[in-house]
């Protein structure tokens, strides 16, 4: 693999609204096609979309929208549900999302007349992530601004509540165990707590700060990757609680950090909008330089499809995708 320059993406889809989240269902929906949502400032939109890498009757790319929820506030964030299904009769979608005005809202819908959402009230200041429990979906966690990490049930309860030593930025449910949960702070803490006991089991910092994003890898779950300041943090919990690999990547601080779901070598992070683009970087850990440098104006989100090596940003009226190499 060489080291790239800088790359347009390699397919573009046009959207009505500016694309402050967007998020691929990580979840078998029971359809050949890959399920996609992305929030602007009004609007959460479902779609489905399948690519030349996957289905060679395709030319490039092929999206198509499903169903356009009207919401009247800035999506801030996306999670799918594991319980969507579009193969059932009625078709269930359902996901969540957090909003500008410190709400969640649970999304139901049957893609005929049943369209409805719940909102859940509590946090005090802004979301900045949420996660379904996979195992069911009948769990919903979210971190906040207001130093909590709180675990709702679909009714809108909240069931558990960790009070945290600074702002809650991303949070993640580990695959197999429905009582983990990985909770990383602005301060560089990342801390794993144990759902049955309520107690902290293990924890990771970065040691500097401010934190913005970590992810816990599905493909191999002692990996968690983080990005704080400048930099990129790789962690393998089996065998210590400091940072296996380290490296600074984004002059303009690190944004987001996000694992392929594909490969657990493979990783992407993106760097705070700069004076003109936003830089998205695909990374593999065996390979001193980024393999990709992608760049957008003004990127929000990052997500990865559930099968290809490929990843997704938000734009201005925009979504960008990169196919890279595993």
């Amino acid at each position: 693999m060489k080291q790239e320059s800088s790359r347009s993406p390699s397919y573009t889809v046009e959207c009505e609204d500016y694309v402050h989240a967007v998020e691929f269902n990580p979840f078998d929906s029971g359809t050949a096609e890959s399920l996609i949502a992305y929030g602007g400032n009004n609007y959460v939109v479902i779609g489905r979309c399948s690519f030349q890498e996957e289905d060679a009757e395709v030319d490039g790319i092929q999206y198509n929208t499903l169903r356009t929820f009207h919401q009247g506030i800035r999506v801030d964030a996306i999670a799918w549900s594991p319980e969507t299904r579009l193969d059932a009769l009625p078709p269930l979608l359902r996901f969540c999302t957090a909003a500008a005005d410190r709400k969640l809202r649970l999304f139901t819908s049957d893609l005929q007349a049943k369209n409805e959402y719940k909102i859940m009230e509590g946090h005090s200041s802004y979301i900045n992530d949420l996660v379904f429990s996979p195992k069911g979906g009948q769990e919903i966690a979210s971190v906040s601004d207001d130093h909590t990490c709180r675990v709702w049930d679909l009714e809108g309860n909240v069931r558990a509540c960790f009070v945290l030593r600074s702002a809650g930025m991303s949070v993640g449910w580990h695959p197999e165990d429905a009582f983990k949960l990985m909770v990383a702070e602005k301060n560089g803490t990342i801390r794993f707590y144990d759902l049955v006991t309520h107690q902290a089991i293990l924890s990771l910092t970065t040691g500097q700060t401010p934190l913005m994003s970590a992810h816990w890898c599905f493909k191999n779950t002692f990996k968690v990757g983080a990005v704080a300041g400048n930099d990129w943090f790789i962690w393998d919990i089996s065998r210590s609680s400091y940072p296996l690999e380290k490296k600074p990547v984004h002059a303009d601080r690190a944004k987001l950090f996000r694992w392929s779901t594909v490969n657990e070598n493979l990783f992407a992070t993106t760097g705070y909008p700069g004076k003109m683009n936003s830089q998205l970087l695909i990374h593999h850990l065996g390979h001193p330089q980024p393999i990709l440098i992608g760049s957008a104006a003004v990127g929000s989100g990052l997500t990865w499809h559930k099968t290809l090596p490929l990843c997704a940003m938000g734009g201005d009226h925009r979504i960008f995708f990169w196919v890279t190499e595993m």
